[in-house]
């Protein structure tokens, strides 16, 4: 399986899927604590990939999301933003809508 195989099956196996800096209980930089924090409000378990420990994800996976940056948070399949976006959808009360409905889809 090559690197792009590796992420795209990263997303679809996870409802949520956190790409960062670190891990969520040794962020590496202040985008990836801040997205951090926002998502363990909602009080859901995430699943997340270090970046720095996985370069080839930190090299490939911008130009498959069209994003450049990091963190990158995936729901369900797809691509929610990064920290900036994270933090305003948690302020309004979005993303915890959005991290309670995740999954619902894959469940029989």
């Amino acid at each position: 399986m090559n690197i792009e195989d590796t992420i795209r099956d990263q997303i679809k196996s996870n409802s949520i899927l956190l790409y960062m800096k670190g891990s969520p209980d040794q962020p590496q930089c202040g985008f990836s604590a801040q997205t951090v924090r926002c998502l363990m409000s909602c009080g859901k378990r995430f699943a997340f990939v270090d970046v720095l420990a996985n370069p080839e994800i930190r090299a490939t996976l911008p130009g498959i999301a069209n994003w450049p940056t990091f963190p990158q948070l995936y729901v369900d399949g797809e691509l929610v933003g990064g920290c900036d976006i994270v933090t305003d959808l948690f302020e309004s009360g979005e993303l915890q809508k959005l991290i309670d409905g995740a999954g619902a889809g894959q469940q029989a």
